[in-house]
């Protein structure tokens, strides 16, 4: 009894220490308390689902000409700006569907990471959306302030929309879904922080599912380290 009560104690004690330690390590970010435990897990979540394996999908294909050209495509950002999608002809596309409230929220700073190593070459777009467990239910400008204040993202973020193939899709990811128009993917975003590439000439050429890192050696090969 008194061993079992002492790993009892033991226990609370790692787990105040954790709760403490979230919150004095995060105390000058504005987010919600589980926003910062999920920031603060994030590395364990990583290597826990790597390490069973879960979500780490990645898809390739190469040299498959879409049906319908995804530069004929725009998309409308957050901060009321309108992007065509043919401006980015030339540079690889990496376009992630992403979420606040989730356990990969903390991909925002990998991505930006990633787009700045490779901003001569790179543009990568973020989708906000509530599809996955409603872990995106904030409205476009306070998505936009939580993705700058505390992730430093810089490239664009558009609208909030639906992802999944379902009534109302946004057209961008209906192109990415749909094989009578990119040429052969049908996959759905498995999660949050799915990752499409598209290569220097519109082709769809890469999935990457939310357990693959953007820094990981999977993405880094494509565009060249």
């Amino acid at each position: 009894m008194n061993k079992g009560r002492s790993i009892l104690l033991v226990l609370i004690g790692i787990i105040a220490g954790f709760f403490a330690y979230v919150g004095i390590s995060q105390r000058n970010s504005q987010m919600s308390f589980r926003q910062k435990v999920l920031r603060t897990i994030y590395p364990a979540l990583m290597w826990m689902t790597r390490l069973s394996g879960k979500n780490t999908t990645v898809l390739m294909r190469s040299g498959i000409e879409p049906k319908s050209s995804i530069y004929d495509l725009s998309v409308e950002t957050i901060t009321a700006n309108s992007l065509s999608l043919s401006d980015y002809k030339g540079r690889y596309l990496l376009l992630v569907n992403t979420a606040s409230d989730c356990g990969y929220t903390g991909q925002y700073a990998e991505l930006q990471q990633l787009q700045d190593r490779f901003t001569d070459r790179l543009q990568i777009i973020g989708f906000p959306s509530n599809d996955f467990k409603e872990q995106e239910k904030g409205s476009d400008a306070e998505i936009a302030g939580f993705c700058q204040r505390n992730y430093g993202v810089l490239f664009p973020v558009a609208t909030k929309g639906i992802v999944l193939r379902t009534s109302g899709q946004q057209p961008v990811y209906d192109w990415l879904t749909d094989p009578n128009k990119n040429g052969w993917n049908s996959l759905n975003p498995q999660w949050n922080f799915a990752k499409f590439l598209i290569d220097r000439e519109g082709r769809l050429i890469r999935y990457f599912g939310p357990s693959v890192s953007p820094l990981s050696e999977d993405v880094l090969s494509v565009l060249g380290n």
